[in-house]
């Protein structure tokens, strides 16, 4: 395999594991710097990877953002899609409170843990086939809820308490944002 093939995989993995693009561009300047050494000094690119890539470069990732760190990513995450998807209840009706509903409430869920794992696995947060999908999926389960739990209010929800919901994810989908401006890592080659 050679090193444009490993960086490329690499690559791939770190993106659909949810790492940063500014982290993926880090970890592939660094990898791009051990297979060049390896390569100078007469060794083959699978004596640094294994033979193994992808196992490589999910080992690589764990180590790079521990559990905790992705886990916490990953909440603030899904309450920042749920604060936007709560956000645009308030302006469709125009209203500074929203009533939570049962039905309401599983629908939100149901679409904003869809949309965040399956966006972060691919690595961003942005509007793409994963909102429909989400839909298909929280469409059946605001019937299902409104069927056996009823549609009487659990509670009313203040334009204040949606921006509130944002804040958590707002440091990191602005990070993501900045990240996702800077270029493409160049590798020796491509320089």
């Amino acid at each position: 395999m050679t090193t444009e093939r490993i960086l490329a995989v690499c690559r791939s993995n770190w993106e659909y594991r949810g790492i940063d693009d500014a982290a993926v561009r880090d970890m592939l300047a660094e990898l791009s710097a051990h297979l060049q050494d390896a390569e100078a000094a007469g060794r083959a690119p699978q004596d640094v990877v294994g033979e193994d890539v992808k196992a490589f470069a999910a080992s690589w990732a764990r180590a790079r953002r521990p559990l905790h760190h992705r886990v916490l990513r990953m909440g603030a995450m899904i309450l920042f899609v749920a604060g936007l998807l709560l956000l645009v209840a308030h302006l469709a009706r125009w209203a500074p409170a929203v009533d939570i509903t049962p039905g309401r409430l599983a629908f939100w869920l149901g679409i904003t843990v869809v949309i965040v794992v399956l966006e972060l696995r691919r690595g961003s947060l942005g509007l793409g086939k994963s909102w429909l999908v989400a839909h298909v999926v929280g469409l059946p389960i605001l019937l299902l809820t409104d069927a056996l739990a009823g549609d009487a209010p659990l509670f009313r929800l203040p334009l204040w308490g949606t921006v509130l919901l944002t804040l958590p994810g707002l440091a990191y989908a602005v990070a993501e944002a900045r990240a996702g401006k800077r270029g493409p890592v160049l590798t020796a080659d491509q320089t």
